[in-house]
């Protein structure tokens, strides 16, 4: 074969031992992986790694759909498959050279500075929020000061990023504040939502969106403003995951409101959702198997109904495999559940549970579900499980 390597995928090219890399970060930086990518595409895998080790070139009839899926012009397209160099600086590297000149940053650095937003963001559901938000602020603060400075795609890769930045430092503040702290993850929020309109983002902006509606749910106690909030986030997403958490959310409001019809009727319409959706969602990360048990639980506690509340929360607990913050929501619920059920052995044992988690995650939403199920067993404060419990969330918020 003389060293030539062929595949169906794209023309011969003699291996240099060069690469791709500014091709390769771009695929990052729109938030696609190889396989991603060389399914929207119609090839294999190792099509696209070929591509991207400069082995072989994408057959003309690629090049159009190549672009239209890395989001770039064809001649950008055509620049980024000309340059196959060596190994370029590292994205640290790249970052601190983009900061000293904010005018050069490029959409390598983006890429970089969006992977680390995402990074944040995974740890999130698992990690005192407290302890993410130097470094959350750190990135978003780079993000904002390049923004500024930047212009055409780079821009508005920017602002993509800078909407999930926001988001992420609004829950943040919000959590490490104990849910007190509206006014900040609000202005968050909002940040936000403009970055995503102009990055021409739906699922950015739904998202925010569905954030601020938190606010208004569990905050500053508004379901009526929650509705609002949350149909405007389903009449701008694109996604079906999207659009069922807002009718899900829709439904714990009219749930406040007494509403029972209108919050089975959310609950349905949120059911239909995710059923319709599958893997290729652009916020199928946001998704977990227990957002349905989890919020009907919630609606039937709000609608005096424990014994449904405790059999759709128990269902969600199932669900949730591992500890996260979301697993003392749930814990929090069931405990209030079984205090209106009368079942004051497994109220306690549930508070109990979500002490646990509370003390690794300490997770806002939990913590205030925990204080409310404490007051809640006021009346039995005798019994010794229940002061343990008390005394233990007692050190919770001992500094």
């Amino acid at each position: 074969m003389n060293g030539v390597v062929t595949h169906h995928g794209g023309g011969s090219r003699r291996g240099t031992g060069r690469r791709r890399y500014r091709l390769a970060q771009r695929r990052k930086a729109v938030g696609l992986s190889q396989e991603h990518l060389a399914e929207i595409l119609g090839v294999d895998r190792s099509t696209v790694v070929r591509w991207e080790r400069a082995e072989t070139d994408p057959q003309p009839w690629h090049r159009p759909h190549l672009a239209t899926a890395l989001r770039v012009s064809v001649e950008e397209l055509a620049d980024l498959l000309a340059d196959a160099a060596q190994p370029p600086p590292s994205p640290d590297e790249r970052l601190d050279h983009a900061l000293r000149r904010p005018g050069h940053v490029d959409l390598i650095t983006v890429g970089h500075l969006r992977e680390q937003v995402r990074q944040l963001d995974e740890r999130y559901d698992r990690t005192p929020s407290a302890l993410l938000l130097a470094e959350a602020s750190q990135v978003h603060g780079q993000v904002g000061v390049l923004r500024q400075h930047a212009a055409g795609p780079v821009r508005r890769d920017l602002a993509a990023t800078l909407a999930e930045s926001a988001t992420l430092l609004g829950q943040l503040v919000w959590d490490a504040t104990q849910r007190h702290d509206h006014a900040a993850s609000a202005a968050y929020f909002d940040q936000a939502i403009d970055a995503a309109k102009e990055a021409g983002d739906p699922v950015a902006q739904a998202n925010a969106l569905l954030r601020k509606s938190y606010l208004a749910l569990y905050g500053v106690k508004r379901p009526t403003a929650a509705i609002v909030l949350t149909a405007q986030a389903a009449s701008v997403s694109d996604s079906h995951v999207l659009t069922g958490l807002a009718h899900l959310h829709r439904a714990e409001a009219h749930a406040m409101l007494g509403q029972a019809r209108d919050c089975s009727e959310a609950l349905g319409s949120a059911e239909e959702q995710f059923a319709t959706m599958d893997t290729q969602d652009p916020a199928s990360a946001l998704y977990c198997p227990s957002h349905q048990a989890r919020l009907a639980g919630s609606c039937w506690l709000s609608l005096d109904r424990p014994a449904d509340a405790i059999a759709s929360l128990r269902t969600a607990h199932q669900l949730i495999a591992e500890r996260r913050k979301s697993t003392a929501v749930v814990l929090g619920n069931l405990a209030l559940a079984c205090i209106r059920h009368r079942d004051l052995d497994m109220a306690i044992y549930y508070l109990h549970q979500a002490i646990d988690v509370i003390e690794q995650t300490r997770a806002g939403g939990g913590l205030n579900l925990a204080f409310t199920a404490a007051r809640q067993l006021r009346p039995w404060r005798d019994r010794s499980a229940v002061q343990d419990a008390k005394d233990r969330l007692h050190c919770l918020m001992t500094p």
